[in-house]
């Protein structure tokens, strides 16, 4: 079978290749791969910034964003052929740490996880791939292809369900959010804001073009220019910060309503000064009771919840986040982002 792999620390080391049909241990699935979502992780294991390979492996089948159809499921496994399915990413430790026994294996304390497409494991980018049934996730057959917006949005599933427990902290009825950011993560993060009944605005660069339309299509307001023009006078409940921008993420600390709870979604670039006046920001977090915390990576619950938006969202709206469709021989041109994209999938049947 063909499958997209690379050699994790070697740039141009990407490619198209034939390598062994899976073959499923007795609690596993086997998965015909309909399609693949490409992001920001793809492309920088493909440039050589990252990735480990499986033990005894120079190199690694790519792919997170996974979507396929069951082909042949064990024998009281829930699943059945024919079934919409996507595999969650990462598994916990072997040790296990703490987390990862109470099966919070996204808040892993010692780094030893492995992830599939990451670190250690082979990813979904391939005509046919397995998976544990208890790793497995079936979808709603009426997303049919969307199915491949799954695991981001269980990026944003997370977050939310973190933002409403650190809530709970105290009185907490949130009626406002900003989204800085208008790619995939802050599109769905809007999306969920909205199916929340909260009043969204979402903060971007870009002036004209499908952007503004889909957050206008959710009902939302969108903005360019400063954080501080965007919220006016009065600052939001909840900003979700999606950009990693480091400008951005002091700006929505400091402009964070009082009890208000900032979450980071975006991973910054390092080794780039910025000014900026930390005690004052300090003293407004203490005295304002604000909280500001990172997010990242999902686990099953969070699969869970994210099934439950995607089949609650306007199918018509979900499709226009995928902007290209790439075929499986010419993934080389998923890697190279053009600035009208949103959600770029490799079809791996084509």
């Amino acid at each position: 079978m063909r499958a997209i792999t690379v050699e994790p620390g070697q740039k141009g080391s990407l490619r198209v290749e034939d390598v062994p049909d899976p073959v499923p241990g007795r609690d596993d699935l086997l998965v015909q791969g309909l399609a693949l979502g490409i992001c920001g992780t793809d492309r920088e294991i493909a440039s050589g910034e990252y990735g480990w390979p499986p033990e005894g492996h120079d190199r690694l089948i790519l792919g997170h964003e996974s979507l396929g159809r069951v082909v042949q499921a064990p024998a009281g496994s829930g699943f059945t052929e024919g079934d919409l399915v996507v595999g969650v990413v990462r598994r916990p430790d072997p040790v296990p740490c703490g987390a990862c026994a109470q099966g919070e294996f996204d808040m892993c304390r010692n780094n030893r996880y492995v992830e599939r497409g990451i670190k250690q494991l082979d990813g979904f980018g391939s005509e046919r791939w397995t998976i544990e049934a208890g790793y497995a996730v079936k979808l709603d057959p009426a997303l049919e292809y969307l199915g491949v917006l799954m695991e981001p949005t269980t990026v944003l599933a997370k977050a939310w369900d973190q933002i409403e427990r650190i809530g709970a902290r105290a009185w907490f009825e949130p009626r406002r959010v900003l989204v800085t950011g208008a790619g995939p993560i802050g599109l769905l993060a809007a999306l969920l804001g909205r199916q929340r009944g909260l009043e969204v605005a979402v903060l971007d660069r870009v002036t004209e073009g499908i952007k503004p339309e889909l957050v206008r299509a959710l009902g939302a307001e969108y903005h360019t220019g400063t954080i501080a023009e965007a919220v006016g006078d009065t600052g939001p409940d909840i900003i979700i910060e999606a950009t990693g921008a480091g400008r951005l993420v002091f700006d929505a600390m400091e402009k964070i309503a009082s009890g208000g709870i900032v979450c980071l979604t975006g991973v910054s670039t390092s080794g780039r000064d910025l000014r900026v006046d930390a005690g004052a920001i300090s003293r407004e977090i203490v005295l304002e009771n604000n909280v500001i915390f990172g997010s990242v990576n999902a686990n099953l619950r969070h699969y869970q919840l994210a099934t439950v938006a995607l089949a609650a969202a306007d199918r018509s709206w979900l499709s226009r986040l995928i902007t290209r469709r790439i075929p499986l021989a010419d993934v080389a041109e998923a890697m190279e982002p053009d600035p009208d994209d949103i959600k770029v999938v490799v079809d791996l049947t084509a």
